[in-house]
Order: C-alpha cells, then structure tokens, then sequence
C-alpha cells in the first residue's frame, strides 16, 4: 500500500506539473501588448502617478510621441520598456547633421539609459502624410541616428524604425493583393525596409480597423472590426480565412513587403485602437465598441498565434491610448481613444495582462460597471449621448473660475444648483461645477472645445448622477 501510495503521490505531482507545462506553453508564444502615453492635454496625472498607473495595471511597455525629460525621469528604475520618438520636425535637421543626430542621441538618450530602458526609437511619426513633406528626410535622418546609437555604443539594445500609417499601401483587399503606393517603393519604403533588415529592426505600423469600418459600415461586419464571432472572409488571392480585421490589415502589409523580397522584416503594430465617443458621422464610435475591441485583441494578442499569412510571428501591440487627450485637435474622437480619464478612472474595464486573461477576466465589461469620474452614482449607459463633467483635479481655484464663467457670460442654465433648489445637494463645488460646465456643454449642442474651460472639464458618455440631480441632454 505504502508503495501505492508513493506512486499515485508521484502521478499527482507529475500531472500538475503537466498542467502547468501545458499553461506556460500556451502563453510561451504569446506576443505583447504596451500602450501609448500621449500627452496632448493640460489635465493629465504628473508623469510619476502615470509611472504607477502603469505598473498597477501590469503593463511594462510604454511608447512616447518625443523625449520629456520628466517623463523619461519618471520611468527610470521602474522595470518599463521605453520607446521614444524623434519628431517630424527634426527629421530635416537630423538628416542634414551628422553632429545634430550625436547631439540629440547624447541629450535625450544616453543620458537617461539604462536607468530608463529605452528599447526603440521612433523616428518620425506617419510621415508619409506629413503636411511638411518630410519623406525624402526620412531614411537619412534614421541611418544618422542609428549611426549615433553606434558611436555611444547603444546599438546594439536600442533599435531604430518610424511609424507608417495604412494609407501608404496603394491595395490592400484582399489582403493577398497588398501593395505600397507606387511614388513611395523606390525612393523610401526599399530604402527603409534594407535599413531595418540591416540593423535587425521591425517595421512599425499603425493600425486602425475603426476608420475602415467607419467608412464603410455598409460592406464590413462589426463582429468582424471587434474580433467578435463571425463567418469569416476568405481571400480570393491565397484561400486564407480571416476572422479579424485587423489581421487582414496587417497581412496586407506583410504582402506589401513580399511583393519586394523582404519577407523577414518584422512588424510591431504601433498604434491601434478605437475611440468610446465619436461624432454623429463617426460610426461605431461608443464605449461598448471600443471596450469590446481592446478587449478582445488583447486576448487576441496574448493567447499566442500570428496573422494568417505570418502564423507563427507573435503580435506585439501598443494599444492608443493611455489618456483621453483634451488637446488633440480634429474630431471628437481624436480626443477620446483613452483607457483612462484623466483622474486615472477607467472608461470601460478590460484585461491588459496573461494573469487577467487566465484569471477569467476575459471579457469587456460594457457600460454596466464601467467608472466615470465622478462622485456620484452612475447609471446605465446612453448610447449616443454625452455629458460634460468637471475634472476635480483641476483644483479649487480653477474650477470655481470656470462656474463663474459657466453661469455668467457663458449663460449655462444654473438655477438648478442654487439653494433650495433639485440639484443644489450635494452642496459641493465639484457637483456644482459639474451641472453647470454640462448645461453649458449642451446648451453649445456638445460642439468641439465647448467642454474643456482650460482644463476643469471633459467629456464622458454615462450619465453623471448627483444624489436626485438629473443632467441634461439637451435644451
């Protein structure tokens, strides 16, 4: 018996540690997910809170749009991955000067690594649809920086690449058909795609299901944009099967590159995501859409496997982005493809880790316990509808400012808050502020920068709900 015993005990352990071999082979070729930390707005956390956001979240791989010295301050010694930016403006400096490229790399690179553990540089951003005509600047203004990275032997632990957006390719349906725009083969993407192959590097691309289903919502499911189930689409060109969008827009891209012999340049998605409010003529811009897709391709990247075309390539994802930003210009989404509200609150729950994913928290939670920011209770979510609230970490002084301002010249509708009256409890400046910097919001029919007051407001899309004071949708 005792050896019975002994041989079952041992058939145990055997089997758990099977189970666990199974678990760690599941997510051995798992691919990553980092975010992107913009900062186009004057109500974001200090770059230290953000540095802790980050690490409470489990996400070890940020992307900046440049080189903020706080920022990069912030993030050293804290075990994150850094991927830094050159900006477009730079690049015809940095292509024509040799010593303005060592300048740079010494001044914003070597001097905070390896503190900071910066992994990339992203030269450029989109830059074939730069209005500055910066194309021709691109390559030279790569190879003097890579040759920086050499002289202060970095080379070897920080790569170099630039950002391309989809709009580069001339075809790219079916994703077997993908090709780049003719003007650009020859005098940048070859030269580019020979840099990046030479160095080891990637391609970076942004990638953004949302704009092509907004434009064409009448020939592309939304199951199909959201990774949801769905029947799939076949590609006429090679008989692969697509479940995803997004999948069929990054093997357009890796066609692109086959058609031109570099089939072992590898891509990291850069860029992608979807905005939870957009304007009326942005559709499938709402909180659910956009939790759903996050959502799901985290799971999507995390649970392992490539695209169809490239299998076995894991996906590496920085998801857009780690802030609504109140700054961005162009539409309302521009302004609100964040994770986060700028008082660190989320806008729309999903899982960003593997611990997640295998703790079950594998799908969106959809308005329901979704966190607005403020103080009072929230209700179900509106489809559609939008309020403008006060941002309480604007300050006392600000905020009171910006109600006077709301409740005098800006003529918003404040006799609700007075004493007495439905909305005056709770009696707070926050709540007051609120209610006021909303009626002003919708008095404006929630245009463009009617909820900003320089930074004490911002838009959300539940319902904000102070003891029994109903908000306004409308006048």
């Amino acid at each position: 018996m005792l050896c019975f015993f002994q041989a079952q005990g041992m058939a145990s352990q055997a089997f758990s540690l099977l189970i666990l071999l199974l678990s760690a082979i599941a997510f051995s070729d798992a691919g990553s997910i980092g975010i992107n930390y913009g900062r186009l707005a004057n109500d974001l956390p200090s770059p230290d809170k953000v540095v802790e956001l980050l690490k409470s979240q489990g996400l070890n791989k940020v992307k900046l749009y440049d080189t903020d010295a706080t920022v990069l301050t912030a993030l050293a010694n804290s075990g994150i991955n850094v991927v830094v930016a050159l900006p477009n403006e730079l690049l015809a400096s940095t292509a024509a000067d040799q010593s303005f490229a060592d300048n740079w790399v010494q001044s914003n690179i070597s001097k905070f690594y390896p503190a900071t553990q910066i992994e990339a540089i992203a030269v450029g951003n989109e830059v074939f649809v730069d209005p500055q005509n910066t194309t021709n600047y691109l390559v030279p203004a790569m190879k003097n920086v890579h040759a920086s990275l050499v002289k202060f032997n970095l080379d070897s632990n920080i790569k170099i690449s630039s950002p391309i957006a989809l709009s580069c390719l001339q075809n790219s349906y079916p994703s077997s058909a993908g090709s780049f725009k003719p003007d650009l083969v020859e005098p940048v993407i070859k030269p580019m795609l020979d840099f990046l192959k030479q160095t080891g590097s990637y391609l970076m691309v942004n990638v953004y299901p949302f704009f092509a289903y907004s434009a064409n919502s009448d020939e592309i499911s939304l199951d199909y944009a959201l990774f949801k189930e769905n029947s799939g689409v076949v590609d006429s060109g090679n008989g692969l099967k697509y479940n995803s969008l997004f999948d069929a827009q990054i093997d357009a891209i890796f066609a692109a590159m086959s058609a031109l012999s570099y089939d072992d340049v590898k891509v990291v998605v850069s860029e992608t995501g979807w905005p939870s409010i957009g304007d009326e003529s942005e559709i499938g811009a709402s909180e659910a859409n956009a939790a759903s897709y996050n959502g799901n391709l985290v799971r999507r990247v995390l649970s392992g496997n490539g695209t169809p075309l490239r299998p076995q390539d894991p996906l590496n994802v920085y998801l857009f982005a780690l802030f609504n930003e109140n700054q961005k210009p162009g539409p309302i989404s521009e302004r609100n493809y964040g994770l986060f509200y700028p008082n660190e609150q989320k806008v729309y729950n999903i899982p960003l880790t593997e611990e997640e994913l295998k703790g079950g928290q594998s799908t969106p939670v959809n308005g329901n316990t979704s966190e607005v920011p403020v103080s009072g209770e929230v209700s179900k979510t509106s489809v559609g509808q939008t309020w403008c609230v006060a941002n309480g970490n604007a300050g006392e002084k600000k905020l009171q400012a910006a109600l006077d301002y709301a409740c005098g010249e800006g003529g918003a509708d404040c006799s609700p808050i007075q004493p007495g009256s439905t909305c005056y409890n709770p009696n707070t400046l926050e709540a007051h502020a609120s209610y006021a910097f909303n009626s002003y919001y919708q008095k404006k029919t929630r245009g463009t920068g009617t909820c900003e007051f320089g930074g004490a407001a911002y838009v959300v899309s539940q319902p904000p709900k102070y003891g029994n004071c109903e908000f306004p949708t409308g006048y």
